[in-house]
């Protein structure tokens, strides 16, 4: 047998089906067999391989057994030549894995071997190839320096910089989410370390291979998408924990002898303020706006306060320090929890959530004012007018917070980007069906046809006009239909148009959901509001160490 395709899985169905089905298309005419280890999945995942991938051979974890211990499951069986580790957020071209097999067959010396990855807007990875994490390189890297100088061999060795992203060259380090392996180099070296549980694992195992004897190469001549951490949650605690153990673990491991041991401290210090720096980062992000929603609310109701008082007794009399040190912060926390219990602080924040939450605080205040005793009845005035004045307030901070910082407020402006769909007519009705039907609120400028003599009603141009359509059209949304497009059209038409930060949506064969980063759109899904324009009422993304 040629080919081994192993590809763990957990809760990512719809990333998994697309991934398969470009598995299914890269797999014709080649011996293969293709594996696929479920880590206890909830979403569906194993129903959806069973029914509609009957060729591909599932395995069922009843626990989450971490990725090391799930491939290792399969590289004990495998019976290809050549062994390919795939993570399920991946869609590869219909050539991967002939050519793959080809650069193999040519370079016997190759323990592994790994492709350019692109992301969900079509932009290089620099993860497709890296260097060797030692103690100065990962210096480098963990202080910034990689980032200023990118182009540098010296500051940016960590992703080999210097190195020309089209051109084949060796590489120390091959990422997990494309591994394409030697099976001999596999029996030599050995299975991978399973004490990392996520993360880690591809560079312990890429150095591993290099002292056994083999070389490691970056193949640029194959692309692939890579959605990259769709199957693990950036906030959770956990997947925080287990980043940095398995940086500390293999530092442990591979550079505690000779000459590297006097730097290994230093790393570790590193390591740890990093993790600090990151751990104080989710902190911010999380109190950011109850905190600053606090200081707005009270300074809003201060001054009302005071203006009250300038206008009811020309500034001579006072409210005691009751009303200042204990009742405007009561009344700012009272709104704050009304604004948690709406959701408002559940992020990418929605301003509506967070007005709903303003208002309903105001309406509690004014309810239970009447209910205080009169030494604590406070004019009704200063809450209604604070109250008004706090809800246009915030809502005015969540536009400027959308604007400055988008992952942590949503945009509304962001629901009306315009669109196009590059697909067939047919394609196209059916996922106008899809988008109309989910409600959304985006405009649909039209199509972007695949043959140039197609030349109906809604259409912009054809696809080798992409860029000329984003710009005179102002395109911010690209969707790309799959059952008009090959795998191999859609990544290099994404790879155009990678300088533009478009948003990518891929359209699943049977229109039923559309794919994204950190995105899926279906029919009985939570989605964005997209509606056709006038025309179309016609037709009806640290970590980066190691991953």
């Amino acid at each position: 047998m040629d080919l081994s395709v192993i590809i763990v899985s957990y809760n990512v169905r719809h990333f998994l089906e697309q991934c398969l089905l470009s598995v299914r298309k890269a797999s014709e005419a080649i011996d293969c067999e293709v594996f696929v280890v479920d880590n206890n999945s909830a979403d569906g995942s194993c129903s959806m391989v069973k029914s509609e991938f009957p060729e591909v051979k599932l395995i069922m974890n009843f626990v989450n057994s971490g990725f090391s211990a799930a491939n290792n499951q399969v590289l004990k069986i495998a019976s290809g030549r050549y062994i390919l580790l795939l993570n399920p957020d991946t869609i590869v071209e219909e050539d991967t894995f002939r050519k793959c097999i080809v650069f193999m067959d040519a370079h016997p010396d190759a323990g592994a071997t790994g492709v350019m990855m692109i992301d969900g807007k079509g932009r290089v990875l620099p993860e497709s190839k890296r260097a060797l994490p030692t103690p100065k390189t990962a210096f480098f890297k963990i202080f910034g320096l990689s980032f200023l100088f990118p182009k540098s061999r010296l500051f940016n060795r960590y992703y080999l910089g210097h190195l020309d992203d089209n051109k084949i060259s060796k590489a120390e380090i091959i990422s997990g989410a494309f591994m394409f392996l030697n099976r001999e180099a596999v029996i030599k070296t050995g299975y991978l370390d399973e004490d990392y549980f996520m993360y880690g694992e591809d560079v312990d195992y890429s150095y591993r291979l290099i002292k056994a004897g083999y070389n490691n190469y970056y193949f640029p001549e194959i692309k692939i998408i890579h959605y990259k951490g769709e199957s693990t949650t950036k906030e959770d605690l956990n997947v925080f924990i287990n980043f940095y153990n398995a940086m500390l673990l293999f530092v442990r491991k591979h550079f505690v002898e000779g000459t590297m041991k006097p730097f290994i401290l230093l790393i570790q210090v590193a390591i740890f303020f990093r993790a600090i720096l990151s751990l104080l980062r989710r902190v911010l992000r999380i109190l950011f706006l109850p905190v600053t929603d606090a200081v707005l609310i009270y300074v809003v109701f201060r001054l009302v306060s005071l203006l009250w008082e300038q206008y009811k007794f020309g500034g001579e009399s006072t409210y005691p320090h009751l009303f200042t040190h204990i009742i405007i912060p009561l009344y700012s926390l009272i709104i704050i929890i009304s604004i948690l219990l709406f959701s408002g602080y559940r992020l990418p924040s929605k301003p509506r959530n967070a007005f709903a939450g303003v208002l309903s605080g105001a309406l509690i205040i004014l309810s239970i004012f009447p209910l205080l005793p009169l030494n604590f009845r406070f004019p009704g005035a200063v809450i209604i007018a604070g109250g008004i004045i706090s809800l246009m307030s915030i809502y005015i901070w969540r536009q400027i917070v959308a604007l400055i910082f988008p992952g942590v407020v949503e945009n509304p402006l962001c629901e009306k980007r315009k669109s196009v769909v590059i697909a067939g007519s047919d394609g196209y009705l059916k996922i106008m069906n899809l988008i109309i039907e989910s409600g959304s609120k985006s405009m649909i400028a039209g199509r972007v046809s695949i043959n140039p003599v197609d030349m109906e009603e809604e259409v912009l141009g054809n696809i080798s006009q992409l860029r000329d359509v984003i710009r005179i059209n102002r395109i911010r949304e690209v969707i790309y239909c799959t059952r008009n497009l090959t795998a191999s059209q859609i990544i290099d038409s994404m790879h155009t148009i990678s300088d533009q930060n478009i948003t990518v949506r891929i359209a699943s064969a049977d229109e039923k959901y559309l794919l994204g980063s950190n995105y899926v759109n279906q029919k009985t899904g939570k989605i964005s509001n997209v509606k056709p324009s006038s025309g179309l009422k016609k037709v009806m993304n640290l970590k980066n160490l190691f991953h």
